[in-house]
This record gives structure tokens, C-alpha cells and sequence, in this order.
């Protein structure tokens, strides 16, 4: 008992780690809101193309000392606007439109950090660097989680609506279209918020597993976006802790910790399990046979 107590206390005597565990929390929260929304809309692959084609435009605001959310902001809504274009003016289907446009302003950003001057290590937006967080880093992050948990708040109900039937929500005076842009623009900032802690690359993984996950555990909203801040933030504490004691990387840990989650979640769902519903199905034909084989008896 008191080396599993040593284990969480010993690694908050240093600066560093109290750190990390606040950015941690606050982005794995963030994006686990989000993740619902995107979950139940099906932007999945939608979600994985803004945040890297974010890429170029967090290296731009670094370069021009602007704020990082300001790049994110405008390549991802280029982005979106861009794949809509492609999809539009030619043969190419979205999912192919998707991964030409993402793939192209990836590719861009990955260019601009080769060859960018700079005597702070720009790779961090890549593969994240949440043991070396500064104050300004964690201002900017609290402001940017604050912005997005309040307008998710106060649009809650008619995101949910949207996500649901945006049928409805036109009929009722709504603008889906003015609901999808929010959206977007939330993920962009929920990006960058992430990328402190597992960087651009895993980032995508922070805003889809926790809303899967929450997804295989119950069929109501309220509880799924209850479910999905649990277990991300959960992960993110689990998977720092294991980067501190292991000496792992903090980004690759927490991803690892949310994928087990979903395993967890995929097999034993009391409802959507794999497992549990292979069962049942046994059951049922064992109970056939066994009614079956009394009948001719």
C-alpha cells in the first residue's frame, strides 16, 4: 500500500510533473467533450484531417509570434473549406478529397519546421511536449480550454440537436451550417490545447477514443459525455504517471491508456460488448438445442 502511495505522490515533489498533470487533465477533458459530438456526427475522419492540416498554420503563428490557436483556427477552417472545393469541382469523393487535403498540409507543416530558424525545438508540436510546459504555455491553454468549455456550454443543447437530427434543428430555426462551423472551430482550438500534451500526431486519438469509448458504455448523451471526461482524463493521468516511472514517452502513454480503455469497453460493454454479445448468443443457441432436443424426447 505505501509504495503504490509513493508512486502518486513521489512525482509531484517536481515542478515539471505538476505541470504536465494540469495540461494533461485540462486537454484530456477538453477533447473528450468534443469527441462526443464528433462520435454521434461521424466526423471521425473529419476530426483526424483538422488536426493535422492545423500543422502548417501553428508553425506560421509561432514564426509571426501570434497565438497558436490563431494558425489552428485558419488552416482548419481552410481546410474544411478546401476539401469542399475539391468534392465539388471534381470526380473525387470526400473520404478521397479528406485525405489529399490533410495529407498535402501536413506534408507543409512538416517542411516549415525543417526549415524554420528557431532556437525553441518545433518537433515538439509533432510528438508533444508536456514535461516542458512553460507558464506562458499553460495561460494559453487555460484561456483556450475556458473559450471552448464555455461555448460548448452554452450551445450545448443545440449541438446536441444538431449531431442528432440537424433536420430538426433547421426546422426550428437553427443554421446547421453556422452549428458546423462552430464545431470546426472548436476543434481547432481543441487541437492546439492538445498538442502540449501528446503533440499533432496523436492528437487525433485525444478527440476520437474517449467518445467511442463512452459511445460502447450507454445510449445516453449526458451520461456518454460524463463516461468520455472520465476516462480521458483517467488516461491522461495514468499515462503521465507511466511516462514519469517508465521513462515513455507522456503522449504515447496516455493514448495507450485511452486505447486500453476502449478494448475494455469493446469487449465487456454491458450493451455493445463483443464479448457479452457472443455470449448471450451461445446462451440463446444452447437454450434452442437443448428445447429442441426435448421436443423429440
Amino acid at each position: 500500500m505505501t509504495a503504490l502511495v509513493e508512486w502518486f505522490t513521489v512525482p509531484l515533489q517536481f515542478d515539471f510533473m505538476q505541470r504536465a498533470l494540469l495540461v494533461s487533465v485540462l486537454a484530456g477533458a477538453t477533447c473528450a467533450i468534443l469527441s462526443c459530438w464528433l462520435t454521434l456526427i461521424g466526423w471521425s475522419l473529419l476530426g483526424d484531417a483538422v488536426s493535422h492540416a492545423v500543422l502548417p498554420g501553428v508553425v506560421l503563428a509561432y514564426l509571426f509570434g501570434l497565438p497558436f490557436a490563431a494558425g489552428a483556427l485558419v488552416f482548419g477552417a481552410g481546410s474544411v473549406a478546401l476539401i469542399g472545393v475539391v468534392n465539388r469541382t471534381s470526380r473525387i469523393k470526400e473520404d478521397a478529397a479528406i485525405g489529399i487535403v490533410f495529407t498535402s498540409l501536413f506534408g507543409l507543416g512538416v517542411v516549415l519546421i525543417s526549415k524554420i530558424p528557431s532556437d525553441t525545438d518545433l518537433m515538439h508540436i509533432l510528438f508533444g511536449n508536456v514535461l516542458g510546459v512553460s507558464d506562458a504555455d499553460i495561460t494559453q491553454i487555460l484561456v483556450m480550454a475556458a473559450v471552448v468549455l464555455t461555448v460548448v456550454a452554452l450551445k450545448h443543447r443545440d449541438l446536441t440537436l444538431y449531431a442528432f437530427d440537424p433536420v430538426h434543428a433547421h426546422a426550428i430555426g437553427l443554421t446547421p451550417r453556422r452549428l458546423e462551423a462552430l464545431l470546426l472551430g472548436l476543434l481547432s482550438v481543441t487541437v492546439v490545447i492538445a498538442l502540449q500534451a501528446v503533440g499533432i500526431i496523436l492528437v487525433v486519438a485525444m478527440v476520437i477514443i474517449p467518445g467511442a469509448t463512452a459511445y460502447l458504455l450507454t445510449d445516453r448523451f449526458e451520461r456518454m459525455l460524463l463516461i468520455a471526461v472520465t476516462v480521458s482524463v483517467a488516461a491522461s493521468v495514468l499515462g503521465t504517471y507511466a511516462s514519469f516511472h517508465l521513462d515513455i514517452a507522456t503522449g504515447g502513454a496516455i493514448v495507450v491508456a485511452q486505447a486500453c480503455a476502449f478494448t475494455l469497453a469493446y469487449l465487456f460493454s454491458t450493451r455493445h460488448g463483443v464479448a457479452r454479445t457472443a455470449a448471450r448468443a451461445f446462451g440463446r443457441r444452447a437454450s434452442r438445442t437443448s428445447h429442441e432436443e426435448g421436443a423429440r424426447s
